[in-house]
């Protein structure tokens, strides 16, 4: 079955808090106030391109702090996407919002309009990053969310950052460690990019604040990625989706920014994995892997393949093998 999110945008909506790292405008690509007939519109034109039958649709509220906003804009919003829900046209609603905007009143209202998914933007567990990146909650907020959430049939995610003002590696695989302790259904990993028109740049611009380099954070959310899956904890997205405003030239001023992001953190993990087959003193090898594997572990431009070869002066070929599972690698040398 295939999953297909309709993302409908509610940018800065509810929040009173300036993070650092925000301009919702550029990262969502729309400023505009959404309503009831927004909606309806989005979800019927979405579901219009869908033609697989064997699916699994939500309507998707992202871009901002949902459950901030009046709980007479939320019913509204929610209701329009309830009426295709009812009708079997979509089969499901997800949201994103803050852990301090969290309570029994608005749990009951989510439930009420068949709100499926709730995703909490922590991203740090931190208390001084969290201070640092003004959040204005606390990690107290966050764990007492989760647990309110969880006494409803809700699925949870957790949202995490890396690379934040004061964050360094070991805050960042702590937040992960905390996370792990919340047990959500899954997570999303963030590299923290700066953003033109926010504060960040100007911290930034002043010479205050360092962002990860590229391979830097693909380390880091390398070992974060491990981390979620040894604990069966499902990572849906690593890096920040692509919008025509961050795609834009300039919107970027700096950080680890890539289109293909987990893709280089998927084959960061397949070198590891390669490297450590191959055989000392072998002059030639062949590396076997699951058919839907070969570019991740290829590497991207054949990176994994070139530094192979050049640090261990062996010729190396990387080969299909239906039987092999995902990450499974079987290595021939001669």
């Amino acid at each position: 079955m295939r999953t297909y999110n309709i993302p409908i945008f509610v940018p800065h909506k509810g929040c009173p808090y300036d993070c650092v790292f925000c301009n919702q405008k550029r990262i969502t690509g729309t400023q505009s106030e959404v309503t009831a007939d927004d909606v309806r519109s989005i979800i019927e034109n979405c579901i219009k391109t869908i033609k697989i039958k064997d699916r699994y649709v939500e309507a998707a509220f992202f871009g901002g702090s949902f459950t901030g906003i009046p709980i007479e804009e939320q019913t509204s919003l929610l209701f329009a996407a309830n009426e295709y829900l009812k009708k079997g046209l979509i089969d499901g609603i997800r949201l994103s919002t803050r852990p301090d905007y969290i309570d029994i009143t608005i749990l009951d209202n989510l439930k009420r309009f068949g709100v499926t998914t709730i995703e909490l933007g922590v991203q740090s567990m931190s208390q001084e990053v969290l201070k640092k990146s003004n959040r204005g909650h606390t990690r107290d907020d966050v764990i007492k969310a989760v647990e309110l959430i969880r006494k409803y049939p809700f699925k949870l995610g957790l949202q995490m950052m890396t690379g934040l003002p004061a964050d360094t590696d070991e805050r960042s695989l702590q937040t992960a460690d905390d996370i792990i302790e919340l047990k959500p259904d899954f997570v999303r990993i963030y590299p923290t990019l700066t953003i033109k028109d926010t504060f960040l740049e100007k911290l930034y611009c002043n010479g205050d604040y360092m962002p990860q380099t590229l391979d830097e954070a693909v380390e880091l959310a390398k070992k974060l990625l491990m981390k979620f899956e040894k604990n069966n904890i499902q990572v849906i997205r690593i890096g920040l989706q692509a919008t025509g405003e961050i795609s834009e030239s300039g919107s970027v001023v700096a950080g680890p920014v890539h289109s293909s992001f987990r893709e280089l953190v998927e084959s960061s993990i397949y070198y590891d994995i390669i490297a450590d087959s191959v055989s000392e003193g072998a002059e030639r090898a062949e590396v076997f892997v699951n058919p839907s594997e070969l570019s991740k572990a290829t590497g991207n431009r054949r990176s994994n393949i070139i530094k192979i070869k050049n640090e261990k002066n062996i010729d190396i070929r990387v080969c299909p093998d239906k039987a092999l599972k995902k990450r499974e690698v079987r290595c021939v040398c001669y």
